[in-house]
């Protein structure tokens, strides 16, 4: 499913906690609200043409060990869909240092295992801005980088309203949800959303399988030979609607480990390395 999003659409959704971070501002200062002021102009100016293209399909999926395994579906003519081709394996890692419950976490977790009386799902997403930040300010640095600030965040606020739609009608596990927006920035909702190179999902190769599953073209995204995601402000992840789930970091990863996941990746050690943003 696609859906475009227009900047009067999300203004709302946008945190600007992280753009001021993003500057490295503090948002109550003199400084702070004019940034801020000035942001707010630069949105009115982009809101007649900037679009914020999401993709986000809802796939049957089960745990073996630390991989999720997804099944690819195709829609019929009956309106249903159906499974179609080999399921795609997404290789997680596991925390190699206890947590506080003395609990070593992994992303598969949170999805159940094929033996289990109900099938799970799990959602995957990508969201992005349509415009070259270059092109538009080649030779003003200033504005340049407050164009890249705000379609960033914008790419954010994006997949926050995505998820949203996810939770109480795309997917619809949480359909009375009613939660203010200082709540969703609290991510007080049903579930998690990882990103991409969240500490609980580092390797950005993975954008490789996600790429195959939902088809980042569909929204204008392509990906670099080190998965990076181009346009910049771009986004692309996992839904999980399990009630316990929660974010975690993997932290260090042990030489044993990193090479099992090497090879549940079908990659060299060197090439993992590569990807892998905590190691």
């Amino acid at each position: 499913m696609r859906k475009n999003y227009r900047i009067s659409d999300l203004k709302d959704y946008i945190n600007w906690v992280y753009f001021f971070h993003a500057w490295s501002l503090p948002q109550p200062s003199e400084e702070g609200q004019q940034l801020y002021r000035e942001a707010q102009k630069m949105l009115q100016r982009l809101q007649p043409y900037l679009k914020v293209k999401t993709v986000v399909e809802i796939f049957p999926a089960w745990s073996e060990g630390d991989d999720i395994v997804v099944q690819p579906m195709r829609p019929c003519e009956c309106g249903q869909s159906h499974p179609y081709g080999e399921p795609v394996h997404l290789p997680m890692l596991r925390q190699q240092v206890p947590n506080n419950e003395n609990i070593c976490l992994c992303l598969s977790d949170f999805i159940r295992p094929k033996t289990a009386i109900r099938q799970d799902k799990i959602g995957i997403f990508a969201t992005s801005t349509s415009i070259d930040v270059d092109k538009t300010f080649p030779t003003d640095e200033y504005n340049r980088m407050l164009l890249q600030t705000l379609a960033d965040r914008l790419a954010e606020a994006g997949a926050e309203r995505l998820h949203e739609e996810v939770r109480k009608q795309i997917w619809g596990y949480a359909p009375d949800e009613r939660l203010t927006m200082e709540e969703l920035h609290q991510e007080k909702f049903q579930g998690i959303r990882p990103a991409v190179g969240y500490p609980c999902l580092p390797d950005i190769s993975i954008n490789f399988l996600l790429d195959t599953l939902i088809g980042f073209k569909s929204i204008g995204v392509t990906l670099t030979s080190s998965a990076m995601m181009q346009p910049h402000a771009s986004v692309s992840g996992l839904m999980f609607s399990l009630p316990q789930a929660h974010y975690f970091s993997v932290g260090k990863i042990g030489r044993d480990q990193l090479a099992n996941y090497a090879e549940r990746r079908h990659l060299s050690l060197d090439e993992i390395n590569k990807y892998i943003q905590c190691c």
